[in-house]
């Protein structure tokens, strides 16, 4: 009897949460249903992905180029000074946002298949020998730009035909 009533409270609070996800996102897909922002015309680029990037971002007026939206992501190179030495190594800072820096990633993983022009950056970037989260942090850079462009312009995104 003691675990058909913990099995029976578990599958119970199971439906609630299920139900407030439920909740939560469709309140997301309201949202973003009345911004309408451009960067959703992208090929591969979701609603959730592209929620939380504005929601992380914010009002992109605060940033004055693409590259200041990626350090504060955390994906600019780190950098070693000591005297007169300096030395950049390709590992990414990794200080800033990791929500932004996690939704960058993983929408870029998608776009980077759904996209021709990103397939073929990134299979560019495969060609020159880099390995692949190396690679994707590139069409990660290309896509921030992308998105800057798109959302300053507040024009939608137009495929090369």
């Amino acid at each position: 009897p003691a675990k058909f009533l913990e099995l029976k409270h578990t599958i119970k609070l199971i439906k609630e949460l299920t139900s407030e996800i439920d909740e939560i996102e469709d309140s997301i897909q309201q949202i973003m249903d009345e911004l309408h922002p451009p960067i959703l015309s992208i090929p591969g680029m979701g609603v959730h992905s592209a929620a939380m990037i504005l929601a992380e971002i914010g009002d992109f007026s605060n940033f004055d180029s693409p590259d200041k939206v990626l350090a504060y992501a955390g994906c600019s190179p780190s950098t070693y000074q000591s005297g007169k030495l300096t030395n950049c190594y390709a590992h990414m800072e990794k200080r800033g946002s990791r929500y932004l820096r996690y939704a960058l990633y993983n929408a870029t993983k998608y776009v980077c298949h759904w996209n021709p022009v990103f397939a073929e950056y990134l299979a560019k970037k495969r060609s020159e020998g880099k390995h692949y989260n190396v690679a994707l942090s590139h069409a990660m850079k290309k896509l921030v730009r992308l998105i800057y462009a798109l959302q300053k312009s507040g024009k939608a995104y137009l495929t090369a035909a």
